[in-house]
Protein backbone atom coordinates (compact mmCIF):
# COMPACT_ATOMS: atom_id res chain seq x y z
CA UNK A 1 0.00 0.00 0.00
CA UNK A 2 1.38 3.43 -0.98
CA UNK A 3 1.27 6.24 1.57
CA UNK A 4 -0.49 9.29 0.15
CA UNK A 5 0.59 12.74 1.52
CA UNK A 6 -1.92 15.56 1.48
CA UNK A 7 -0.95 18.56 -0.76
CA UNK A 8 -1.98 20.86 2.09
CA UNK A 9 0.65 19.30 4.34
CA UNK A 10 3.33 19.58 1.64
CA UNK A 11 2.55 23.25 1.02
CA UNK A 12 2.63 23.93 4.73
CA UNK A 13 6.06 22.35 5.08
CA UNK A 14 7.39 24.34 2.16
CA UNK A 15 6.19 27.57 3.77
CA UNK A 16 7.96 26.64 7.03
CA UNK A 17 11.18 25.84 5.16
CA UNK A 18 10.99 29.13 3.29
CA UNK A 19 10.61 31.01 6.56
CA UNK A 20 13.59 29.18 8.06
CA UNK A 21 15.66 29.88 4.96
CA UNK A 22 14.75 33.53 5.15
CA UNK A 23 16.06 33.64 8.69
CA UNK A 24 19.21 31.58 8.16
CA UNK A 25 20.28 32.86 4.75
CA UNK A 26 21.04 36.43 5.83
CA UNK A 27 23.10 35.07 8.71
CA UNK A 28 25.23 32.81 6.49
CA UNK A 29 25.65 35.25 3.63
CA UNK A 30 26.58 38.12 5.93
CA UNK A 31 29.17 36.11 7.82
CA UNK A 32 32.65 37.30 6.70
CA UNK A 33 34.93 34.74 5.06
CA UNK A 34 37.88 33.71 7.22
CA UNK A 35 41.13 34.59 5.47
CA UNK A 36 43.96 32.09 5.07
CA UNK A 37 46.12 34.18 7.39
CA UNK A 38 43.42 34.01 10.06
CA UNK A 39 43.27 30.23 9.59
CA UNK A 40 47.03 30.05 10.10
CA UNK A 41 46.86 32.06 13.31
CA UNK A 42 43.83 30.25 14.68
CA UNK A 43 45.42 26.82 14.16
CA UNK A 44 48.89 28.00 15.18
CA UNK A 45 50.50 26.28 12.18
CA UNK A 46 51.66 27.27 8.71
CA UNK A 47 51.32 24.42 6.21
CA UNK A 48 54.18 24.60 3.74
CA UNK A 49 54.59 22.15 0.85
CA UNK A 50 58.08 21.32 -0.40
CA UNK A 51 60.16 18.54 -1.96
CA UNK A 52 63.39 16.84 -0.99
CA UNK A 53 66.17 18.50 -2.96
CA UNK A 54 69.63 19.92 -2.24
CA UNK A 55 68.31 23.31 -3.36
CA UNK A 56 65.19 23.34 -1.18
CA UNK A 57 64.95 20.95 1.79
CA UNK A 58 66.88 17.94 3.05
CA UNK A 59 68.19 16.31 6.19
CA UNK A 60 71.84 17.32 6.36
CA UNK A 61 74.73 17.63 8.82
CA UNK A 62 72.77 20.14 10.92
CA UNK A 63 69.46 18.27 10.80
CA UNK A 64 66.67 19.79 8.72
CA UNK A 65 68.30 22.18 6.27
CA UNK A 66 67.81 23.87 2.94
CA UNK A 67 67.47 27.35 1.47
CA UNK A 68 63.68 27.22 1.21
CA UNK A 69 63.35 25.42 4.55
CA UNK A 70 65.25 28.11 6.43
CA UNK A 71 63.16 30.84 4.80
CA UNK A 72 59.87 29.06 5.53
CA UNK A 73 60.89 28.42 9.13
CA UNK A 74 61.75 32.09 9.53
CA UNK A 75 58.39 33.13 8.08
CA UNK A 76 56.53 30.84 10.49
CA UNK A 77 58.48 32.32 13.39
CA UNK A 78 57.63 35.82 12.17
CA UNK A 79 53.94 34.84 12.27
CA UNK A 80 54.47 33.29 15.73
CA UNK A 81 53.20 29.90 14.54
CA UNK A 82 54.70 26.45 14.05
CA UNK A 83 55.95 25.24 10.68
CA UNK A 84 54.02 22.23 9.39
CA UNK A 85 56.24 20.96 6.59
CA UNK A 86 54.53 18.78 3.99
CA UNK A 87 57.17 16.93 1.95
CA UNK A 88 55.72 15.82 -1.39
CA UNK A 89 57.15 13.76 -4.24
CA UNK A 90 57.15 16.29 -7.07
CA UNK A 91 56.96 20.00 -7.76
CA UNK A 92 53.67 19.35 -9.55
CA UNK A 93 52.31 17.90 -6.29
CA UNK A 94 53.41 21.04 -4.46
CA UNK A 95 51.64 23.31 -6.95
CA UNK A 96 48.47 21.24 -6.72
CA UNK A 97 48.56 21.23 -2.92
CA UNK A 98 48.75 25.03 -2.91
CA UNK A 99 46.06 25.39 -5.56
CA UNK A 100 43.60 23.18 -3.68
CA UNK A 101 44.39 24.62 -0.26
CA UNK A 102 46.03 21.50 1.17
CA UNK A 103 49.07 23.70 1.70
CA UNK A 104 49.02 27.40 2.42
CA UNK A 105 52.40 28.06 0.83
CA UNK A 106 54.67 26.29 -1.65
CA UNK A 107 58.43 26.52 -1.06
CA UNK A 108 60.16 24.23 -3.53
CA UNK A 109 62.29 26.29 -5.89
CA UNK A 110 59.21 27.12 -7.94
CA UNK A 111 59.79 28.86 -11.25
CA UNK A 112 57.47 31.75 -12.00
CA UNK A 113 55.82 30.98 -15.35
CA UNK A 114 52.93 32.40 -17.35
CA UNK A 115 50.79 29.29 -16.93
CA UNK A 116 51.31 29.10 -13.19
CA UNK A 117 50.37 32.74 -12.73
CA UNK A 118 46.87 31.86 -13.94
CA UNK A 119 46.05 30.02 -10.72
CA UNK A 120 48.71 30.97 -8.16
CA UNK A 121 50.25 34.11 -6.67
CA UNK A 122 54.03 34.37 -6.52
CA UNK A 123 56.07 36.43 -4.10
CA UNK A 124 59.00 38.59 -4.98
CA UNK A 125 61.80 36.39 -6.43
CA UNK A 126 63.97 34.57 -3.90
CA UNK A 127 66.75 33.83 -6.38
CA UNK A 128 67.32 33.19 -10.08
CA UNK A 129 68.53 30.20 -12.08
CA UNK A 130 69.17 29.30 -15.71
CA UNK A 131 67.48 26.24 -17.26
CA UNK A 132 70.21 24.18 -18.90
CA UNK A 133 70.21 21.32 -21.39
CA UNK A 134 72.42 18.57 -19.96
CA UNK A 135 74.14 15.65 -21.64
CA UNK A 136 76.73 12.98 -20.74
CA UNK A 137 80.41 13.59 -21.42
CA UNK A 138 81.49 11.57 -24.45
CA UNK A 139 78.05 11.62 -26.03
CA UNK A 140 76.89 13.91 -28.83
CA UNK A 141 76.69 17.53 -27.73
CA UNK A 142 73.80 19.44 -29.34
CA UNK A 143 74.86 22.79 -30.75
CA UNK A 144 71.43 24.38 -30.38
CA UNK A 145 67.75 23.60 -30.00
CA UNK A 146 67.42 22.54 -33.68
CA UNK A 147 69.68 19.53 -33.01
CA UNK A 148 67.01 17.95 -30.79
CA UNK A 149 64.43 15.73 -32.49
CA UNK A 150 62.54 12.51 -31.82
CA UNK A 151 65.76 10.48 -31.72
CA UNK A 152 67.37 12.64 -29.03
CA UNK A 153 65.74 11.00 -25.99
CA UNK A 154 65.15 14.32 -24.26
CA UNK A 155 63.14 13.73 -21.08
CA UNK A 156 61.82 16.35 -18.64
CA UNK A 157 59.50 16.34 -15.66
CA UNK A 158 55.81 16.45 -16.55
CA UNK A 159 54.04 19.77 -15.97
CA UNK A 160 57.35 21.37 -15.03
CA UNK A 161 58.60 24.81 -15.95
CA UNK A 162 61.06 23.02 -18.23
CA UNK A 163 58.19 21.43 -20.17
CA UNK A 164 56.53 24.83 -20.43
CA UNK A 165 59.73 26.37 -21.82
CA UNK A 166 60.01 23.58 -24.40
CA UNK A 167 56.40 24.14 -25.47
CA UNK A 168 57.21 27.80 -26.01
CA UNK A 169 60.31 26.95 -28.05
CA UNK A 170 58.42 24.47 -30.20
CA UNK A 171 56.43 27.32 -31.74
CA UNK A 172 59.56 28.42 -33.60
CA UNK A 173 61.22 24.97 -33.76
CA UNK A 174 58.52 22.52 -34.92
CA UNK A 175 60.89 19.53 -35.05
CA UNK A 176 61.70 19.82 -31.36
CA UNK A 177 60.58 16.66 -29.52
CA UNK A 178 60.73 15.44 -25.93
CA UNK A 179 59.09 13.10 -23.46
CA UNK A 180 57.57 14.00 -20.10
CA UNK A 181 57.60 11.80 -16.98
CA UNK A 182 55.72 12.00 -13.71
CA UNK A 183 57.78 9.19 -12.13
CA UNK A 184 61.01 11.13 -11.64
CA UNK A 185 62.18 14.58 -10.60
CA UNK A 186 65.01 16.59 -12.16
CA UNK A 187 67.75 15.14 -9.98
CA UNK A 188 66.70 11.59 -10.88
CA UNK A 189 66.81 12.50 -14.57
CA UNK A 190 70.32 13.88 -14.18
CA UNK A 191 71.42 10.51 -12.82
CA UNK A 192 69.72 8.77 -15.76
CA UNK A 193 71.73 10.95 -18.15
CA UNK A 194 74.93 9.94 -16.34
CA UNK A 195 73.97 6.27 -16.56
CA UNK A 196 73.13 6.55 -20.27
CA UNK A 197 69.48 5.60 -19.82
CA UNK A 198 68.31 8.83 -21.46
CA UNK A 199 70.08 11.17 -23.83
CA UNK A 200 69.30 14.60 -22.38
CA UNK A 201 67.33 16.45 -19.78
CA UNK A 202 66.75 20.01 -18.66
CA UNK A 203 67.61 21.10 -15.11
CA UNK A 204 68.16 24.29 -13.17
CA UNK A 205 71.73 25.59 -13.18
CA UNK A 206 72.13 25.32 -9.40
CA UNK A 207 71.06 21.68 -9.36
CA UNK A 208 73.37 20.91 -12.27
CA UNK A 209 76.36 22.51 -10.54
CA UNK A 210 75.69 20.64 -7.29
CA UNK A 211 75.39 17.29 -9.06
CA UNK A 212 78.47 17.85 -11.22
CA UNK A 213 80.51 17.48 -8.03
CA UNK A 214 79.16 13.95 -7.59
CA UNK A 215 78.70 13.06 -11.26
CA UNK A 216 81.56 14.76 -13.13
CA UNK A 217 80.35 13.26 -16.43
CA UNK A 218 77.45 15.74 -16.51
CA UNK A 219 77.94 18.43 -19.13
CA UNK A 220 75.95 21.52 -20.09
CA UNK A 221 75.22 21.90 -23.80
CA UNK A 222 73.53 25.31 -23.70
CA UNK A 223 71.03 27.41 -21.76
CA UNK A 224 67.40 26.90 -22.67
CA UNK A 225 66.30 30.36 -21.57
CA UNK A 226 67.46 33.51 -19.84
CA UNK A 227 67.59 33.76 -16.07
CA UNK A 228 64.41 32.46 -14.48
CA UNK A 229 62.93 33.73 -11.20
CA UNK A 230 62.17 31.29 -8.38
CA UNK A 231 59.65 32.32 -5.72
CA UNK A 232 57.12 31.14 -3.17
CA UNK A 233 53.66 30.21 -4.44
CA UNK A 234 50.44 30.96 -2.57
CA UNK A 235 46.75 30.40 -3.40
CA UNK A 236 45.19 33.00 -5.65
CA UNK A 237 42.98 34.15 -2.76
CA UNK A 238 45.84 34.27 -0.22
CA UNK A 239 45.23 37.97 0.41
CA UNK A 240 46.62 38.94 3.83
CA UNK A 241 48.89 35.87 3.97
CA UNK A 242 50.45 36.92 0.65
CA UNK A 243 50.95 40.43 2.02
CA UNK A 244 52.56 38.97 5.16
CA UNK A 245 54.91 36.83 3.08
CA UNK A 246 55.90 39.82 0.98
CA UNK A 247 56.49 41.92 4.09
CA UNK A 248 58.66 39.18 5.60
CA UNK A 249 60.81 38.87 2.48
CA UNK A 250 61.11 42.63 2.13
CA UNK A 251 62.15 42.88 5.77
CA UNK A 252 64.90 40.32 5.18
CA UNK A 253 66.21 42.38 2.30
CA UNK A 254 69.07 41.55 -0.03
CA UNK A 255 71.60 41.25 2.80
CA UNK A 256 69.86 38.49 4.76
CA UNK A 257 68.90 36.65 1.57
CA UNK A 258 72.48 37.00 0.40
CA UNK A 259 73.78 35.42 3.62
CA UNK A 260 71.35 32.55 3.29
CA UNK A 261 72.13 32.10 -0.39
CA UNK A 262 75.84 31.98 0.39
CA UNK A 263 75.31 29.33 3.04
CA UNK A 264 73.77 26.90 0.55
CA UNK A 265 75.11 27.99 -2.82
CA UNK A 266 78.18 30.14 -2.21
CA UNK A 267 80.66 27.31 -2.64
CA UNK A 268 79.01 24.85 -5.00
CA UNK A 269 81.27 25.66 -7.94
CA UNK A 270 84.58 25.59 -6.05
CA UNK A 271 85.75 22.21 -7.36
CA UNK A 272 85.72 21.45 -11.07
CA UNK A 273 85.52 18.21 -13.00
CA UNK A 274 89.04 17.01 -12.25
CA UNK A 275 88.76 17.88 -8.56
CA UNK A 276 85.50 15.96 -8.22
CA UNK A 277 86.93 12.92 -9.96
CA UNK A 278 90.06 13.03 -7.80
CA UNK A 279 88.11 13.19 -4.54
CA UNK A 280 85.78 10.37 -5.58
CA UNK A 281 88.80 8.24 -6.50
CA UNK A 282 90.69 8.96 -3.29
CA UNK A 283 87.58 8.40 -1.19
CA UNK A 284 87.70 4.81 -2.39
CA UNK A 285 91.44 4.21 -2.44
CA UNK A 286 92.85 6.26 0.46
CA UNK A 287 90.11 7.35 2.85
CA UNK A 288 89.30 3.82 4.16
CA UNK A 289 92.83 3.58 5.63
CA UNK A 290 92.31 6.64 7.84
CA UNK A 291 88.55 6.80 8.35
CA UNK A 292 88.70 5.15 11.78
CA UNK A 293 91.31 7.70 12.90
CA UNK A 294 89.18 10.59 11.64
CA UNK A 295 86.11 9.20 13.39
CA UNK A 296 87.91 8.61 16.69
CA UNK A 297 89.48 12.09 16.78
CA UNK A 298 86.25 13.78 15.74
CA UNK A 299 84.27 12.05 18.46
CA UNK A 300 86.93 12.90 21.02
CA UNK A 301 86.97 16.62 20.22
CA UNK A 302 83.37 17.23 19.17
CA UNK A 303 83.73 17.52 15.40
CA UNK A 304 82.05 15.98 12.38
CA UNK A 305 84.56 13.44 11.09
CA UNK A 306 83.71 14.34 7.49
CA UNK A 307 84.75 17.94 8.15
CA UNK A 308 88.01 16.76 9.71
CA UNK A 309 88.59 14.46 6.75
CA UNK A 310 87.86 17.33 4.35
CA UNK A 311 90.59 19.37 6.07
CA UNK A 312 92.97 16.44 5.64
CA UNK A 313 92.09 16.15 1.98
CA UNK A 314 92.68 19.86 1.40
CA UNK A 315 96.00 19.69 3.22
CA UNK A 316 97.54 16.55 1.74
CA UNK A 317 95.02 14.64 -0.40
CA UNK A 318 95.19 12.09 2.47
CA UNK A 319 98.89 11.44 1.88
CA UNK A 320 100.74 10.88 5.20
CA UNK A 321 104.10 11.45 3.48
CA UNK A 322 103.16 14.84 2.01
CA UNK A 323 105.74 17.59 2.47
CA UNK A 324 105.31 21.23 1.46
CA UNK A 325 108.04 23.58 0.25
CA UNK A 326 107.88 25.35 3.64
CA UNK A 327 108.63 22.18 5.59
CA UNK A 328 105.06 21.42 6.70
CA UNK A 329 104.62 17.66 6.72
CA UNK A 330 102.16 14.83 7.15
CA UNK A 331 98.55 14.07 6.41
CA UNK A 332 97.33 17.21 8.22
CA UNK A 333 100.34 19.38 7.26
CA UNK A 334 101.29 20.38 10.80
CA UNK A 335 104.26 22.67 11.34
CA UNK A 336 107.12 21.75 13.69
CA UNK A 337 106.11 24.41 16.21
CA UNK A 338 102.44 23.42 16.13
CA UNK A 339 103.40 19.75 16.57
CA UNK A 340 105.53 20.64 19.61
CA UNK A 341 102.77 22.79 21.07
CA UNK A 342 100.20 20.02 20.60
CA UNK A 343 102.50 17.27 21.78
CA UNK A 344 102.51 15.47 18.43
CA UNK A 345 105.68 13.38 18.51
CA UNK A 346 105.53 12.15 14.91
CA UNK A 347 103.86 14.35 12.30
CA UNK A 348 104.10 11.53 9.76
CA UNK A 349 102.03 9.19 11.91
CA UNK A 350 98.47 9.56 10.53
CA UNK A 351 96.70 8.83 13.83
CA UNK A 352 98.86 11.31 15.75
CA UNK A 353 98.54 13.98 13.08
CA UNK A 354 94.77 13.63 12.85
CA UNK A 355 94.35 13.71 16.62
CA UNK A 356 96.57 16.78 16.90
CA UNK A 357 94.75 18.61 14.11
CA UNK A 358 91.36 17.83 15.65
CA UNK A 359 92.55 19.12 19.02
CA UNK A 360 93.85 22.30 17.40
CA UNK A 361 90.58 22.84 15.50
CA UNK A 362 88.61 22.42 18.71
CA UNK A 363 90.87 24.96 20.39
CA UNK A 364 90.36 27.46 17.56
CA UNK A 365 86.59 27.06 17.62
CA UNK A 366 86.55 27.59 21.36
CA UNK A 367 88.28 30.96 20.92
CA UNK A 368 85.70 32.25 18.46
CA UNK A 369 83.11 34.41 20.28
CA UNK A 370 79.89 32.69 21.32
CA UNK A 371 77.75 35.04 19.22
CA UNK A 372 79.14 33.44 16.05
CA UNK A 373 76.70 30.63 15.29
CA UNK A 374 77.01 27.54 13.12
CA UNK A 375 77.84 27.06 10.34
CA UNK A 376 79.69 30.42 10.27
CA UNK A 377 81.61 29.33 13.36
CA UNK A 378 83.07 26.33 11.58
CA UNK A 379 84.04 28.34 8.49
CA UNK A 380 85.89 30.90 10.65
CA UNK A 381 87.54 28.04 12.50
CA UNK A 382 88.83 26.69 9.20
CA UNK A 383 90.12 30.09 8.15
CA UNK A 384 91.95 30.36 11.49
CA UNK A 385 93.47 26.90 10.92
CA UNK A 386 94.81 28.18 7.60
CA UNK A 387 96.03 31.66 8.55
CA UNK A 388 96.03 31.94 12.34
CA UNK A 389 93.47 33.16 14.84
CA UNK A 390 95.09 36.58 15.07
CA UNK A 391 94.13 37.38 11.50
CA UNK A 392 90.55 36.28 12.18
CA UNK A 393 90.45 38.69 15.10
CA UNK A 394 91.76 41.40 12.79
CA UNK A 395 89.36 40.75 9.93
CA UNK A 396 86.34 40.60 12.24
CA UNK A 397 87.29 44.05 13.61
CA UNK A 398 87.75 45.32 10.06
CA UNK A 399 84.37 43.88 9.06
CA UNK A 400 82.62 45.64 11.93
CA UNK A 401 84.42 48.91 11.18
CA UNK A 402 83.15 48.78 7.59
CA UNK A 403 79.56 48.19 8.65
CA UNK A 404 79.51 44.45 8.04
CA UNK A 405 78.48 41.74 10.45
CA UNK A 406 81.58 40.18 12.06
CA UNK A 407 79.53 37.15 13.06
CA UNK A 408 78.62 36.25 9.47
CA UNK A 409 81.10 34.32 7.37
CA UNK A 410 80.11 35.94 4.02
CA UNK A 411 80.81 39.41 5.45
CA UNK A 412 84.11 38.32 6.99
CA UNK A 413 85.14 36.39 3.87
CA UNK A 414 84.63 39.42 1.64
CA UNK A 415 87.14 41.37 3.79
CA UNK A 416 89.84 38.69 3.95
CA UNK A 417 91.52 39.81 0.69
CA UNK A 418 91.88 43.29 2.23
CA UNK A 419 94.51 41.84 4.59
CA UNK A 420 96.83 41.79 1.60
CA UNK A 421 96.57 45.55 1.04
CA UNK A 422 98.89 47.87 3.01
CA UNK A 423 96.26 50.55 3.55
CA UNK A 424 94.28 48.02 5.57
CA UNK A 425 96.78 45.68 7.21
CA UNK A 426 99.17 48.41 8.39
CA UNK A 427 96.55 49.46 10.97
CA UNK A 428 95.77 45.91 12.11
CA UNK A 429 97.50 44.25 15.05
CA UNK A 430 98.64 41.11 13.22
CA UNK A 431 99.39 42.72 9.86
CA UNK A 432 99.59 41.13 6.46
CA UNK A 433 97.90 37.81 5.63
CA UNK A 434 97.20 35.84 2.46
CA UNK A 435 93.49 36.48 2.65
CA UNK A 436 92.60 35.25 -0.81
CA UNK A 437 94.24 31.93 -0.04
CA UNK A 438 92.09 31.57 3.07
CA UNK A 439 88.94 32.26 1.04
CA UNK A 440 89.83 29.50 -1.42
CA UNK A 441 90.92 27.20 1.41
CA UNK A 442 87.58 27.38 3.24
CA UNK A 443 85.59 27.19 0.01
CA UNK A 444 87.36 24.02 -1.05
CA UNK A 445 86.88 22.36 2.32
CA UNK A 446 83.18 23.23 2.33
CA UNK A 447 82.86 21.51 -1.04
CA UNK A 448 84.89 18.46 0.00
CA UNK A 449 82.80 18.25 3.17
CA UNK A 450 79.54 18.32 1.20
CA UNK A 451 80.85 15.60 -1.10
CA UNK A 452 81.94 13.40 1.80
CA UNK A 453 78.56 13.80 3.46
CA UNK A 454 76.95 12.72 0.21
CA UNK A 455 79.34 9.78 -0.26
CA UNK A 456 79.07 8.49 3.31
CA UNK A 457 75.41 9.42 3.87
CA UNK A 458 73.59 10.22 7.08
CA UNK A 459 73.20 13.48 9.01
CA UNK A 460 75.64 14.49 11.68
CA UNK A 461 76.08 17.81 13.42
CA UNK A 462 79.06 19.97 12.58
CA UNK A 463 79.62 20.20 16.31
CA UNK A 464 78.87 17.18 18.47
CA UNK A 465 78.94 17.23 22.24
CA UNK A 466 82.58 18.06 22.85
CA UNK A 467 84.76 16.33 25.35
CA UNK A 468 86.62 18.49 27.88
CA UNK A 469 89.28 20.64 26.24
CA UNK A 470 92.69 18.99 26.12
CA UNK A 471 95.33 20.03 28.59
CA UNK A 472 98.46 21.68 27.18
CA UNK A 473 101.73 19.74 27.38
CA UNK A 474 103.16 19.74 30.91
CA UNK A 475 106.57 20.94 29.74
CA UNK A 476 106.39 22.91 26.49
CA UNK A 477 109.65 22.76 24.58
CA UNK A 478 112.15 25.56 25.04
CA UNK A 479 112.89 27.15 21.70
CA UNK A 480 115.01 30.14 20.82
CA UNK A 481 111.98 31.71 19.23
CA UNK A 482 108.80 31.75 21.37
CA UNK A 483 105.95 29.82 19.79
CA UNK A 484 102.90 31.94 19.04
CA UNK A 485 99.81 29.79 19.69
CA UNK A 486 97.86 32.09 17.37
CA UNK A 487 99.91 30.75 14.48
CA UNK A 488 100.53 34.19 13.00
CA UNK A 489 101.87 34.16 9.46
CA UNK A 490 103.77 37.32 8.50
CA UNK A 491 105.80 38.35 5.42
CA UNK A 492 108.94 38.20 7.54
CA UNK A 493 108.39 34.57 8.51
Amino acid sequence: MKLRISPTIVIGKLIVLAIIAGIVLPITTCSPKVSILEQVRSTGTLRVATVNSPTTYYTGPLGDEGFEYDLAKGFAEALDVKLDLIVLDTVADVLEAVRTGSAQLGAAGLAVTENRRDYLRFTTPLRTIVPQLVYRMGENRPGDIDDLDESSQLVVVKDSAHAEWLERLKRDHPDLAWEETDEFESEDLLVQVVEGRIGYTVANSDLVTINQRYYPQLRVAFALADKQDLAWALPSDAGPLFDAAQAYLNQLGETELGWLHDRYFGHIDRVGYLGAVALATHAESRLPRYRADFEAAAEKYGLDWRLLAAVGYQESVWDPEATSTTGVRGLMQITVQTAEFLGVADRLDPAEAIDGAARYLQSLRGRIPDEVQEPDRSWMMLAAYNMGMGHIIDVRKLTAAQGGDPNRWPDVRSRLPLLMQPKYYRDLKYGYARGREAVAYVGNIRTYYDMLVWITGGPQNLQNEPSPPPKPPQEPPDTSKPFDPLGIDTPVL
